[in-house]
């Protein structure tokens, strides 16, 4: 397989140009779509085809990766506005709405998600399971959505819950629901079994966790300069994170039992699931 980072981004690239979009908002999409950034998502996409023995470099898994990334990337704009988490900079650059303005930031992010369900419409009929697509991702964005309500908003004081309770959930559907659709995508793009999918979603759940507690650790050990973002805003917020629950020692333990767990839900794939487990690898040990 081609490198994936310059891989989605000349996909995302081609989506952006093929549409005639004002200038600006042009300008915007690609700022947004295009910056540094991780790619995780399209990642899970093409090595979840890969894992289920289909093949990663088709043009149908180039453009769900896109569809994925694009609703990523307008939910990180979005999160970013005055009116949410009034972050000033986002992957060591201005977030959209200071390099642009608040309106463009606004219509640049909702654009990208109907961009999303436009590339997805198009190859929804070629995938082996039709349909399926759009309802992976229409869910998962729903999901996501709820999971940034509870993060900001409130509104699970359900009795009995925990604060552990209550964090889980919240990057189960805020973190979590964006990283389990990529796998379900790419996998059912693969033409994957129903106990393919069982084992991915698995996989997945606990990435997301994962991917969050890493989140939160680093950003109270390590800095601004070297995430290329904020820190210890959320704390200061009063927001649930994996250190305010657990401590800095405790959340390091959870990070390894979600890796664990990660890893052993691949174990029936056997070498084409290897891209995965070294995703999950590099996940867990990040350092920014």
């Amino acid at each position: 397989m081609p490198n994936t980072l310059a891989w989605i981004d000349d996909a995302l690239r081609v989506v952006i140009e093929e549409r005639s979009l004002p200038a600006r908002l042009a300008e915007a999409v690609r700022y947004a779509a295009l910056g540094p950034g991780k790619r995780v998502r399209p990642m899970l996409v093409r090595r979840c085809a890969v894992a289920v023995g289909g093949d990663g470099d088709t043009t149908a898994v180039s453009r769900a990766a896109a569809a994925v990334e694009l609703v990523h990337a307008f939910s990180l704009v979005h999160d970013d506005l005055p009116a949410m988490d009034d972050d000033d900079l986002r992957r060591g650059r201005p977030t959209l709405h200071r390099q642009f303005d608040d309106a463009t930031a606004v219509l640049a992010g909702d654009v990208m998600q109907s961009l999303a369900w436009e590339l997805l419409a198009e190859i929804d009929a070629a995938c082996p399971q039709p349909g399926g697509l759009s309802t992976e991702l229409a869910g998962a964005t729903t999901d996501m959505i709820a999971g940034q309500v509870f993060d900001t908003l409130g509104g699970q004081e359900t009795a009995g819950d925990t604060d552990a309770d209550r964090l889980r959930t919240v990057h189960r559907f805020k973190t979590g629901a964006l990283l389990r659709a990529s796998c379900r995508i790419g996998a059912k793009l693969g033409g994957a079994t129903e106990d393919q999918l069982e084992h991915l979603t698995r996989f997945a759940n606990a990435l997301g966790l994962l991917f969050q507690a890493v989140d939160d650790l680093l950003d109270v050990t390590s800095d601004a300069a070297t995430l290329g973002k904020a820190t210890q805003k959320d704390a200061d917020a009063g927001k649930l994170t994996y250190p305010g629950v657990f401590g800095v020692d405790g959340t390091r333990g959870e990070i390894r039992q979600l890796h664990e767990t990660a890893r052993s839900a691949l174990e029936t794939f056997g070498p084409s699931a290897e891209p995965l487990r070294e995703l999950a690898d590099r996940l867990a040990t990040r350092d920014r």
